[in-house]
């Protein structure tokens, strides 16, 4: 769930910890630090990369603040940051987020698939946008782009195949007749729900984004 508001000082403080991270600067929006962060604060990767915008111009006398003190200090602000982590809510987040307005996010793409050990949803978004640049003859395991992408991902190239079986039975150009069954074809329908008829410039741009969290 993600929270729409209530963004605190301290949430500005643990973003200026990643952004002190070397090499000091703006990380990628998708990248994993961001992501991590992201999920800890149930706030979107991309609205955490426009705050870091402004921890990058220190566009508020708050930052202004919090970098005079602990922009030279990272090792003290990293202290500051570990306390935080284990007050927030005193392990409990469920707490320390109650009363704050939620909604459905981004959450559930980085999470891991039930009954796939290993599998999020950001991968089966990745082997889509692979998918619809590829001919069916050509989504195999030996075809370099899709070797590439499960040396990137961290799986076998199997799971990629799989995948675009079940994307080939998904699509109504295709109509394939033999779908992977269970948990993959599931995961894969709800990924194509989203994307199968989305702008594929589109998709191309958020699946190059989403390169940054297996690099």
């Amino acid at each position: 769930m993600t929270r729409t508001n209530n963004w605190t000082d301290e949430d500005w403080l643990l973003l200026l910890q990643l952004y002190l991270r070397k090499p000091v600067g703006l990380k990628p929006p998708y990248s994993r630090p961001v992501v991590d962060l992201a999920l800890e604060l149930h706030v979107p990767p991309g609205e955490l990369f426009a705050r870091m915008c402004s921890v990058a111009n220190l566009e508020t006398p708050l930052l202004e603040r919090m970098w005079q003190k602990y922009g030279a200090n990272p090792r003290r602000l990293a202290r500051v940051a570990a306390l935080l982590r284990s007050m927030r809510g005193f392990g409990n987040a469920e707490a320390f987020y109650s009363g704050v307005a939620v909604c459905q996010t981004f959450e559930r793409d980085f999470l891991p698939v039930g009954g796939l050990p290993g599998v999020k949803p950001v991968m089966l978004v990745l082997i889509l946008d692979l998918y619809f640049r590829l001919t069916p003859p050509t989504m195999v395991a030996r075809t370099p782009e899709v070797a590439e992408l499960g040396r990137l991902m961290r799986v076998g190239a199997d799971l990629v195949v799989d995948a675009m079986a079940a994307y080939r039975h998904l699509d109504p150009y295709l109509r394939h007749a033999a779908p992977p069954a269970g948990a993959l074809l599931d995961a894969c329908r709800e990924v194509w729900s989203r994307y199968g008829n989305a702008d594929p410039v589109e998709l191309a741009s958020y699946a190059a984004q989403l390169r940054e969290y297996f690099s």
